[in-house]
């Protein structure tokens, strides 16, 4: 189902948006060489804690999961590529750390994700970031009234694919309101002009995903969450949960 939202609940979604930007800046604020993720999720909890906001994370458990997951954070570091359940392993010089957060607020969610170097960033890490971005950047000017999902897809797939990228199969974004993942799926790779048409009040998470190595094929871990490339290269994963409007996409997780 895919809800139209007032202005006045996109309003109440940026709210939650911000504590979501506050906690990603948080996170990225403390992540340092070892220091583990799991003490990375105590500051993304403190954050909420602070705004009064819940955990959208937190105990969820789709269909598919075999446990609900134990943390407010999603901390995927080199080659996992999402869900990265944070644990006791500090991380090191050069990790590529892709971390997820979402905030319930007023009945509302914001998602949103970021992917940055603890300590000394490889040249190849840095471009794959910088992609990353890239095509964020790309699906939210594709997120237009008129345009259609399809065309976010397109556009986001574009940036990917002409930098050499993997995009992992199955995988991308979502309608967010009231629920975490609401309709439609925004996938990262479509044709221009199919799939649902875009109407003001819609709200997406639009979430590139990327793997440096080319391959699409990804792998659940034993964990029963965190989602590996398959070929062992690097991921990099960015997201922003935006309102289509009459005058343009509006960023709901900026900081």
């Amino acid at each position: 189902m895919v809800e139209i939202k007032t202005d006045a609940n996109l309003l109440l979604m940026r709210e939650a948006g911000r504590v979501v930007a506050q906690a990603l800046q948080a996170v990225r604020d403390k992540a340092a060489p070892g220091v583990t993720p799991a003490e990375l999720d105590g500051v993304a909890r403190e954050v909420l804690a602070a705004a009064g906001a819940g955990s959208p994370f937190l105990g969820y458990r789709p269909n598919w999961a075999l446990v609900p997951f134990p943390a407010t954070l999603c901390l995927s570091v080199n080659d996992a590529i999402v869900h990265g359940v944070p644990d006791a392993t500090p991380l090191a010089d050069g990790d590529l750390v892709s971390a997820d957060f979402g905030a319930v607020l007023d009945g509302w969610v914001g998602d949103a994700a970021i992917s940055f170097t603890v300590g000394r960033a490889r040249p190849a890490d840095t471009r794959l970031i910088d992609t990353a971005y890239a095509a964020l950047e790309a699906g939210i000017a594709a997120a237009v009234v008129g345009n259609r999902v399809g065309d976010i897809g397109h556009a986001i797939a574009r940036v990917c694919r002409t930098a050499g990228y993997g995009i992992p199969d199955g995988m991308g974004g979502h309608g967010v309101g009231r629920s975490m993942h609401e309709g439609p799926d925004v996938p990262n790779e479509g044709r221009p002009g199919r799939g649902m048409p875009l109407r003001h009040g819609m709200v997406l998470a639009i979430e590139p995903m990327l793997i440096a190595g080319g391959d699409d094929a990804h792998y659940t871990a034993p964990d029963g969450w965190t989602i590996r490339t398959l070929d062992g290269s690097r991921a990099a994963h960015t997201e922003h949960t935006i309102a289509i409007t009459d005058a343009g996409p509006r960023i709901l997780t900026a900081l």
